[in-house]
């Protein structure tokens, strides 16, 4: 019988993961400054909790290893921000005024509605009531709030309604975001009444750009949300990963990396 990992954690590593399973992700200067260690030693940790599957490491932190329930929305909110500022900055470089535009639910696609502040006359349909709180303050923006049930903890809208709504248009851009990336081009979600919605705002849209960080790629989720072959354009913050390669070349995807700071 395999002896439980969890038998071998030092205190330290104990209230880590005790950290992580309640708040679905923390930062690792976070950990350094609340155990007064250094920042080596907290990777030093990260790593060996990754090793025994109890966590899963990103680039500055770690979150939850499960591939059936998202980190909480606003841990989202708190990872990768600067990373998805950037992305946000690029993509609304592609975005010309005057345009019609599906916003669908996400932490990165509500920067990307904030990096559109100085768009003039865009019209847009979202089922994320961050965004159109947002957007309804822009000057000359025209903002439509799809009907259905609204979620509370991060104010998304999704169900019947919000489909046959988002189907009576067919807008210029659709921005969108996902939970996971696999190596052979497939989007995952989490939640199946969120994905049918962004299986609707796909279809009724003439280019779609997905907004996604870097920790995004190979990330497990339970969903089928797409393909990249549905995804006229990629932004994210680093370069895809290698084996990817084949897949985007066969789906046609153009990939923009935001430039560092």
């Amino acid at each position: 019988m395999s002896r439980d990992p969890r038998l071998s954690l030092n205190a330290r590593q104990q209230e880590m993961l005790d950290w992580v399973q309640r708040d679905g992700f923390v930062t690792v200067d976070d950990l350094a400054s609340h155990f007064a260690v250094t920042p080596q030693t907290i990777r030093r940790d990260v790593n060996w909790l990754s090793d025994m599957n109890l966590l899963r490491r990103y680039h500055g932190g770690a979150s939850l290893p499960t591939s059936s329930e998202n980190v909480s929305y606003t841990a989202r909110q708190r990872m990768f921000h600067d990373e998805k500022r950037r992305i946000a900055t690029l993509a609304a470089t592609h975005i010309p005024d005057q345009a019609s535009l599906f916003i669908n639910l996400g932490t990165t696609t509500e920067e990307v509605a904030r990096a559109l502040n100085r768009h003039r006359g865009l019209r847009v349909i979202t089922n994320n009531l961050n965004v159109a709180n947002m957007m309804s303050g822009y000057p000359e923006c025209e903002v439509l709030v799809t009907g259905g049930i609204v979620r509370p903890w991060d104010k998304g809208i999704v169900g019947e309604l919000a489909i046959e709504f988002i189907r009576q248009f067919k807008v210029d851009f659709a921005i969108i975001g996902t939970s996971g990336i696999e190596l052979d081009g497939t989007l995952r979600d989490f939640d199946t009444r969120e994905v049918r919605v962004s299986e609707a705002i796909i279809e009724h849209a003439r280019t779609v750009f997905l907004a996604a960080d870097h920790s995004k790629f190979g990330r497990p989720a339970l969903v089928r949300q797409g393909h990249l072959n549905q995804i006229d354009a990629l932004f994210t913050d680093q370069p895809t990963p290698p084996e990817m390669a084949d897949s985007l070349a066969a789906a046609g995807t153009q990939v923009y990396v935001a430039p560092s700071d």
